[in-house]
């Protein structure tokens, strides 16, 4: 490879921030370690402070600077990021920060425009083809590759195949004609009829493996809902879930209901309102706890009595040791 390709690789291995035997660096790169030496050099030449350890079990690594330098991004990280950036320019985190969302589409334009057309293309097919309603909406942890596959083929209406690990079930193989992506909750789903089942299903995105298009094209079918985010809720109310959850809170119910959307019942009360929702986790109405600022009391079940207690206990010890 060219020195400016080697270079461009050995700041790409660089900066995932672990450290680097220069041996081992040197194989990567299929130079010398002097050549190694030499290229790093040139990198703190650049503005990047590579930190360097000498002697036999010598090595390098990348530390934060004082100014941001050029930033190589593999595919999959440039289209994770672009996601992310279309979350928080959409308002997803909106009120949060001042001025996150203008800072957020500012920092789009830039990584969009700098994007090859056929990663543009993923990232397109990727806001076309996802509906992310409601406050619910949190940043789902998805392999971006798998997303984008599932989008452009929502997009370009082929059918897909891939490995799926459904609940508490071996894992099986699925052959799809997909209709749209939903981001809701902290989860994303594909809506999809289903070839084999002859019937229209969602499925959580993080359960999918390899999703490869066949190159079959497909003609759209008539969703048996108002559209992809109602039904996916209306499919996740009739699954049974773990825990029914019941707590009184000291706080307007017009309030806490706008905070928990269509994902709980609240009902006013002379003392603020009763929270109640069926749950397959308990990590969403510890949320609701933690965020309602509002003392509260915790009817039901007993598994929330307890993680409640664990959660105020690793507070306070946190507290506790500032203090």
């Amino acid at each position: 490879m060219s020195t400016s390709e080697r270079m461009l690789r050995l700041l790409s291995l660089l900066q995932t921030h672990r450290y680097w035997p220069g041996g081992e660096l040197a194989g990567r790169l299929e130079v010398s370690e002097r050549t190694v030496r030499r290229d790093v050099e040139r990198l703190r030449d650049l503005g990047y402070q590579v930190d360097a350890v000498r002697g036999a079990a010598g090595g390098y690594q990348l530390r934060a600077g004082g100014s941001l330098p050029p930033l190589l991004l593999e595919d999959e990280e440039a289209v994770a990021i672009a996601v992310g950036l279309r979350t928080a320019a959409a308002g997803a985190v909106g009120g949060t920060v001042d001025g996150v969302q203008d800072w957020s589409v500012q920092a789009l334009t830039k990584v969009v425009a700098l994007m090859p057309p056929r990663l543009r293309r993923q990232i397109d097919a990727l806001a076309t083809q996802t509906e992310a309603p409601g406050p619910w909406s949190g940043r789902p942890v998805v392999d971006a590759g798998v997303l984008t596959v599932l989008a452009q083929a929502c997009r370009d209406g082929e059918a897909v195949r891939f490995g799926y690990h459904g609940r508490d079930a071996d894992p099986t193989y699925r052959h799809v004609e997909p209709h749209r992506l939903v981001a809701l909750g902290s989860r994303w789903y594909l809506v999809a009829h289903d070839r084999d089942r002859q019937d229209w299903r969602s499925f959580r995105i993080d359960r999918i493996n390899d999703p490869a298009p066949t190159g079959q094209r497909f003609r759209p079918r008539e969703l048996p809902a108002e559209d992809a985010v109602t039904f996916v809720r209306s499919g996740i109310r009739r699954m049974p879930q773990r825990y029914a959850v019941r707590v009184r809170i000291a706080a307007p119910a017009e309030q806490l209901a706008a905070q928990v959307g269509h994902w709980a019942e609240v009902t006013g009360t002379p003392e603020g309102c009763l929270l109640e929702m069926s749950t397959d986790s308990l990590d969403w109405p510890l949320m609701v706890l933690a965020g309602c600022g509002a003392p509260f009391t915790v009817e039901g079940p007993p598994e929330l009595v307890e993680a409640v207690a664990e959660v105020g206990a690793r507070f306070t010890h946190a507290s506790a040791a500032v203090g």
